[in-house]
């Protein structure tokens, strides 16, 4: 479950500096809401700028979190206490796993700045200008889909559909076990769901502006892929020599 994180009302000093550094962002609260990351101003318009919007999934950090801590404590119980070539064995087997825990559970991000879309996924960050973004979309994955046809998915927005179906049965009035829903009240929604109209009000705000405009830039998360390919390598040549 996500939620974004608050838009603080803009200085009076004028437009915020560009989007802050790779993982910059503010701490996670327990609902799985990131803080605001560097101020992303709003070009040429003139307009103020406003803090990126962090959208993380609390599930994924608080399982990821729990799974690290097992790892590291039987991998550091081998390291000291272990004989032979166990040492070597978990030291290696935890220079493997870690980075893939960290890739696929803290490591996902949303951050929806005025003028782009940056998008921190396990082993990608892609950063999307609002220009380029054609849509945004819900279904059994959150995706964003570029105008040139290219489709990336939103890992730190998980789709859940007994959430959508819950949500869906709360919108309906009458029936055994249904409230009643007031005319003026909004309809419920999943939270990915909330999270894809937020993410296209964005897009639609800043479809149009220069400072929003460009080609999409996918950058590789080699900080994550060669620990975790360097543990491999020397796990599979210490299993061999044992073996």
């Amino acid at each position: 479950m996500t939620s974004p994180s608050p838009n603080p009302p803009p200085s009076s000093d004028g437009p915020g500096p560009g989007p802050g550094p790779e993982g910059a962002s503010g701490p996670s609260g327990a609902s799985g809401g990131g803080g605001a990351s560097g101020g992303s101003g709003s070009g040429s318009g003139g307009e103020p700028g406003f803090a990126d919007r962090v959208y993380r999934s609390a599930g994924g950090i608080m399982g990821g979190g729990m799974l690290l801590l097992i790892v590291l404590w039987l991998g550091f119980d081998a390291l000291f206490r272990g004989t032979g070539r166990a040492p070597w064995l978990s030291l290696a087997a935890m220079l493997c796993a870690v980075p893939l825990i960290v890739a696929f559970s803290l490591r996902p991000a949303v951050f929806a700045g005025a003028d782009q879309l940056r998008i921190r996924n396990p082993f990608r960050t892609i950063t999307l200008p609002w220009g380029a973004v054609s849509t945004v979309r819900a279904e059994f994955s959150c995706e964003a889909l570029t105008e040139d046809g290219r489709k990336f998915q939103l890992w730190a927005v998980p789709v859940s559909l007994r959430q959508r179906k819950r949500a869906n049965r709360q919108t309906v009035g009458g029936g055994f076990g249904r409230r009643a829903v007031d005319a003026n009240e909004q309809p419920q929604q999943a939270q990915a769901d909330r999270t894809v109209v937020e993410l296209r009000e964005l897009a639609d705000g800043a479809a149009t502006r220069p400072s929003a405009q460009g080609e999409p830039a996918v950058r590789w998360a080699y900080e994550v892929i060669a620990p975790s390919a360097a543990g491999l390598v020397v796990l599979v040549v210490l299993l061999l020599m044992t073996g």
